[in-house]
């Protein structure tokens, strides 16, 4: 019998009723007092009323001469008045008006006679004088409850006397990392080990959310001690998350046990990816089991968590900020679930465009690399490309207003690109989406990019780009810009163990290939040797498994799972890998007309024609440079 969850609960609703569930059962924010000046970014639990007034005493305002204001009347520039020592004081800033005064006149308004203080103004009574409760008076709300305390509230309280302030407390939040094959960060992990990196995950998002995490060992996938470990946190923390074994292996042990210690309310969200999220208590402490995956827990956390974090501390985040955007490529969700895409973002023109990352729940690095989060309600099948969507926005708006959008072939030459723009023009930013040369002119022709790496052999003459921009763009708007000469070939694993001899190898029986995407130029490429060689693609083990990037493929054939690839040479050596060269091929930058003149676009054409950027290549290896930014033709 298959497996099936408990629940497929409409994430709007756990949102709604764990905490109730959890207030029924006890949990409450707990308070501490602190000292005043150790109390920022907490939230008072009662309002703060001040003790003292705020000068206590009157106070001078300047550095000058305290004096009875009646003793400076009349006097003027023609007639000024001149006080004797004894009918004046000298007195700095602080200090209290002294007994039978009331101003203070300004030091730089007084001539001096010897030790006689000469006036050419009458002074007001009070002038420059700080009175009792001036700032704060005794008595005085100086915060209400459940207000986060600021720099500001913290010189208000001490100035009122207040040194101490009751504030909730810092919830203590468990996290128990699970699996047998689960091991601490190392960088020499062997074959099957699962890098635990998820506790520093989440440990980081408690800190921001003002929580304080507290990291257990990791515990094998046994009952019992997965049992002990719960039993002791739930006496320890304030809330606990257990992380993995909530899906539906045989070793997924989590729910189960918080039935066996405490209780669950929920086994399964109408969410993707989250869909194995756990939501139970074990009497007033709530338990949260996630998925082991990260982009799956981040969500959980995000969405369960935090609301359940800021409710205690008292502290809420700024609801995040939404945009309309237009979506780049189609998307294809399930009916039965919620679910949330990550997207890069980039204004093209007047649109803000957005760019469908990598959906996999283990790809932590989409969430790295995202700008917004596309949220596609249960019930509904998907997003068609072209069609408006509102995107929650991770970074903000400003910044997507100045990120350069390029799309097209993927060269990890782009990520320098990116890296120099944004040293030597610090307001601007570089987004590339990896969606082969092809797809980069089609986001071109749809106005949805201000550039494409691109890299199109034209099989009639040897040559690259220049015969699919003319029939892609009949009527011109593109400037095709000299990039790089890019060393293209056969990668194979260190040392060759195959003997391979060039490109008509990869049909040897036994041979495994890892292929790039269909559109991508490198894919064109191979499709054309195959041809050139006489080789079947269907008789090539693997020539169906596509990877998106060179150094994807490059991973694959250094991680032993693929024998062969097609690539560039600065990949290659990345990883270590044999290379049998194949060609020399033109990678250019397409710029349309309607981006050219933008600050963002010069911006780019002046960093290609860097001597930075020329040392960096050189150092990565298998280009060949010309002229960089030159434009070779304007369609």
């Amino acid at each position: 019998m298959s497996f099936t969850y408990l629940t497929n609960l409409p994430l709007e609703q756990a949102q709604r009723d764990y905490p109730l569930w959890l207030a029924e059962g006890g949990f409450a924010p707990k308070t501490e007092r602190l000292p005043t000046a150790r109390a920022a970014g907490r939230v008072t639990v009662q309002a703060v009323y001040a003790s003292l007034c705020a000068p206590h005493y009157p106070a001078c305002a300047m550095d000058g001469i305290a004096v009875q204001a009646a003793d400076t009347f009349g006097a003027t520039e023609t007639t000024p008045v001149t006080l004797a020592p004894g009918r004046f004081t000298v007195v700095d800033t602080g200090d209290p008006l002294p007994h039978e005064t009331d101003c203070v006149v300004m030091i730089e308004d007084v001539l001096w006679e010897g030790e006689s203080a000469v006036l050419h103004e009458a002074a007001a009574p009070w002038q420059h004088v700080r009175q009792i409760g001036e700032d704060v008076c005794a008595g005085e709300m100086l915060l209400p409850a459940r207000t986060p305390i600021t720099p500001a509230a913290i010189g208000a309280m001490l100035a009122g006397g207040v040194l101490e302030v009751e504030v909730f407390t810092r919830p203590v939040v468990g996290i128990l990392p699970t699996g047998d094959e689960v091991v601490p960060p190392t960088d020499h992990p062997q074959p099957g080990d699962v890098l635990e990196f998820n506790s520093a995950i989440f440990s980081a998002m408690l800190e921001e959310w003002g929580g304080q995490a507290r990291v257990y060992p990791i515990v094998k996938d046994d009952r019992h001690a997965l049992t002990a470990a719960l039993t002791r946190a739930v006496k320890e923390c304030d809330l606990v998350v257990v992380n993995a074994g909530s899906s539906a292996g045989r070793e997924d042990y989590s729910a189960a046990v918080m039935e066996q210690v405490g209780e669950v309310l929920c086994h399964g969200l109408a969410i993707r990816p989250g869909k194995p999220a756990i939501l139970g208590r074990c009497g007033p402490v709530p338990v949260l089991g996630v998925p082991g995956y990260p982009v799956s827990g981040i969500l959980v956390l995000e969405h369960l968590l935090r609301p359940l974090v800021e409710g205690w501390t008292g502290r809420k985040a700024p609801r995040r900020e939404e945009a309309q955007a237009v979506l780049s490529r189609r998307v294809v969700s399930g009916l039965k679930y919620r679910e949330f895409v990550r997207v890069r973002l980039g204004k093209v023109g007047e649109k803000l465009v957005a760019s469908p990352l990598a959906r996999g729940a283990g790809m932590v690095t989409s969430f790295l690399k995202a700008d917004g989060i596309l949220d596609i309600p249960q019930g509904k099948e998907g997003v068609e490309a072209g069609e408006k969507v509102t995107v929650s926005l991770l970074r903000p708006r400003q910044d997507l207003d100045h990120t350069l959008v390029m799309m097209g072939s993927h060269d990890p030459l782009l990520d320098e690109v990116a890296d120099l723009l944004h040293q030597q023009y610090p307001q601007l930013y570089m987004s590339s989406t990896h969606v082969g040369s092809m797809g980069g002119i089609m986001a071109l022709r749809r106005g949805e990019a201000h550039g494409a790496g691109c890299h199109l052999l034209d099989e009639t003459d040897g040559s690259y780009n220049t015969a699919y921009l003319e029939k892609y763009f009949p009527n011109g708007g593109v400037y095709q810009v000299e990039c790089v000469g890019r060393t293209q070939g056969l990668m194979a694993a260190p040392g060759n163990p195959l003997g391979l001899n060039g490109f008509g190898d990869i049909a040897r029986p036994g041979l495994r290939y890892v292929n790039r995407q269909k559109g991508s130029g490198t894919r064109i490429l191979a499709d054309y040797l195959c041809r050139k060689e006489g080789v079947d693609p269907s008789a090539v083990y693997g020539y169906e498994r596509e990877e998106l990037t060179h150094t994807s493929v490059a991973a694959q054939i250094a991680a032993g799972t693929a024998d062969a690839g097609m690539g560039i040479l600065s990949a290659a050596r990345l990883y270590g890998l044999d290379f049998l060269p194949v060609c020399v091929e033109q990678y250019d930058l397409l710029i349309p007309d309607y981006a050219w003149d933008t600050p963002p676009v010069q911006a780019l054409l002046a960093v290609l024609a860097s001597p930075a950027f020329r040392t960096r290549l050189e150092q990565m290896g298998g280009y060949t440079l010309d002229r960089p930014g030159r434009v070779r033709r304007h369609f």
